[in-house]
């Protein structure tokens, strides 16, 4: 082994490299892409949470100068309005169909007369009178569940510091509408889902793909009767019978290993999954007609993981996603699929409350499959 040896195969992997402009560009353009979308995603706290908040307190009448005092009052006004975005309602029960119908995370409830037994329990210990928030989420996004329960407590502590002296007050967030007793693996596992399908099927597919036009066998086969569409249908096929399996391995691997919790219809969560699998196939094809050999489809593999991996809501809610960079969430087919199989998975949603999610899903699959058909129709001509 010499030094001029190892210098000359050096010298010639980078004349390669100057002669594939391709190769020369990702080289810079890929760490400032990674460092941009793991930058914004990751700077943003999560905000703009709506909670719905009933306050059935009447507030106290103070004897001396007849002012009204409410507690209540107090602590909601000291609720962070960057984080809670608040909607008032009267009734608890509508309150609380309006989030099992996804429009809210929560309600914040105060019991009647709320600051009148918190005034008497700070004079009489022994006082029995209800002195508690009652808090129920929507606990299947524990990232956003917390962060509720966060700014509600540090609303509490600073109306305790305005007051002066300690309030007999506290917070019952035990129950929840949706995801009671569940785990950030529970939250996981319906994200890593889609995410795993959606990367390998279309890195699967767009591998294959450049292999078959550079083998020749893609040319081969266009030359036959066989249209563009049974071909890209044919892929559909095959591909979404393989990113059900892999959903499959994926959900069994997480109910024998990591006993994760399933309240809804299993088999509604693999067919939005098998849709996934679908559009990404068909994405696959898209990118394989940018590439003209393996070592150019990998190139592309920054550009699918990173965007997937952070904006869909997959390990890092879209609530927490700067806003300005929020819309760019819902051009990403996974965003779709991890709403609906965590809807499905933590929540026990049907396919009423899911639809709009398999639309999108649809929308992409179509628009996905008639470009992919419309790209192998450019090849044959």
């Amino acid at each position: 082994m010499t030094l001029p040896r190892i210098l000359s195969v050096t010298k010639r992997l980078f004349r390669e490299m100057r002669n594939d402009k391709r190769t020369v560009a990702l080289i810079f353009i890929a760490p400032i892409f990674a460092m941009f979308v793991f930058g914004t995603a990751f700077s943003g706290e999560v905000h703009d949470i709506k909670i719905i908040i009933v306050n059935e307190d009447e507030g106290l009448t103070n004897q001396i100068g007849n002012t009204s005092i409410s507690i209540s009052w107090k602590i909601i006004s000291n609720l962070d309005r960057e984080i809670i975005d608040i909607e008032y309602m009267d009734d608890v029960e509508e309150a609380i169909k309006k989030v099992e119908d996804g429009k809210a995370y929560g309600v914040l409830h105060f019991p009647r007369s709320f600051s009148n037994h918190v005034f008497q329990k700070i004079n009489d210990n022994s006082f029995s009178g209800n002195t508690t928030m009652q808090l129920l989420l929507d606990k299947s996004n524990i990232n956003v569940a917390s962060e509720v329960i966060k700014t509600i407590t540090n609303a509490l502590m600073s109306t305790i510091e305005d007051t002066g002296q300690e309030l007999p007050i506290s917070v019952d967030s035990e129950n929840a509408i949706y995801g009671e007793g569940a785990e950030f693996i529970d939250f996981f596992v319906p994200g890593i889902m889609a995410f795993v399908v959606y990367l390998l099927t279309t890195l699967l597919t767009l591998i294959t793909f450049v292999g078959e036009r550079g083998s020749g066998t893609l040319d081969r086969l266009l030359a036959t009767p066989i249209s563009e569409g049974e071909i890209v249908g044919g892929y559909a096929v095959a591909f979404s019978i393989i990113g059900t399996i892999q959903a499959g391995v994926l959900l069994t691997i997480g109910i024998l290993v990591f006993d994760i919790t399933i309240v809804g219809n299993v088999l509604l969560a693999f067919v939005v999954i098998a849709i996934l699998a679908i559009a990404c196939q068909a994405l696959g094809i898209l990118f394989s007609s940018l590439a003209k050999r393996e070592a150019q489809a990998i190139q592309f593999l920054p550009f699918l993981v990173l965007p997937a991996f952070l904006l869909s809501g997959i390990f890092w809610p879209i609530e927490a996603i700067p806003s300005w960079l929020r819309p760019a969430s819902y051009l990403i087919p996974p965003t779709y699929a991890v709403d609906a199989c965590r809807a499905v998975m933590l929540k026990g949603w049907g396919l009423e409350k899911i639809w709009f999610d398999i639309v999108a899903l649809l929308i992409f699959a179509f628009v996905f499959l008639s470009l992919a058909i419309w790209s192998l129709k450019n090849k044959r001509g």
